[in-house]
């Protein structure tokens, strides 16, 4: 596989675009895109980028001061690590040649409204789910506003509900990183989860969906209660 650079997006079809390098969401954008069908257009900022922000801010010591010591089973503790680790995010700088990279991917798309949509290398897992872990923004309009949501996306990674869920998972905090997947709105009158198995009875004979009026952010971050 070749590099990727600090500064580089990907399309959607990209050959590097491996789980390690864009996460779980954006590996399988990828697949699905590869198979022919209708992905909304857009592009994959690589967890390289992620990694580049982190060092280049001194925020892995922010991340290690914040959990070291932490108890996982504590709802305030865990709160209090999570706003202090998003805090130091929000102050972070990003380098000029990412913010032109992204610029410049926003201008090809045609500057419209986008979803920036959060995609962790511990994520879409066969043996895990991590849905809702992370954050999605829709509706982002202008550049300044996509690289706020940008970081907004990399602070996610450091939720209170993502940092319990590692640990009680036994996923090595300082393992994880994050891509991030800027699509083109879809305005849906309709949307929901199609699940490919049964899940309450496990049956892969059966397929279940759950959908709802409008966007599916409000349905899977649990604010509706969905048709089945």
């Amino acid at each position: 596989m070749s590099v990727i650079g600090l500064s580089t997006i990907l399309p959607l079809d990209a050959t590097e675009a491996t789980l390690p390098v864009v996460g779980g969401k954006g590996a399988n954008l990828v697949r699905l895109r590869r198979a022919g069908l209708p992905v909304p257009a857009g592009f994959l900022l690589p967890v390289s980028a992620y990694r580049a922000f982190v060092a280049q801010n001194g925020l892995d010591k922010v991340i290690d001061a914040a959990l070291h010591g932490l108890d996982a089973a504590d709802p305030p503790a865990l709160m209090g690590a999570a706003a202090n680790i998003r805090a130091a995010f929000a102050t972070g700088v990003m380098a000029p040649a990412l913010r032109a990279s992204l610029a410049e991917g926003y201008r090809n798309l045609g500057e419209p409204p986008v979803a920036v949509r959060s995609s962790a290398t511990a994520e879409d897992l066969p043996d895990l789910s991590f849905a809702g872990q992370q954050d999605t923004f829709l509706n982002v309009r202008g550049v300044e506003a996509l690289y706020r949501a940008v970081v907004q996306c990399w602070s996610s990674l450091w939720t209170g509900r993502a940092i319990a869920y590692r640990a009680r998972n036994g996923i090595e905090q300082a393992d994880v990183a994050l891509a991030v997947v800027v699509q083109v709105m879809v305005p849906a009158q309709a949307a929901g989860v199609l699940f490919t198995a049964n899940p309450l009875t496990g049956r892969r004979t059966e397929m279940a969906i759950d959908a709802t009026l409008g966007l599916g952010e409000a349905l899977v971050s649990g604010e509706v209660e969905p048709d089945h």
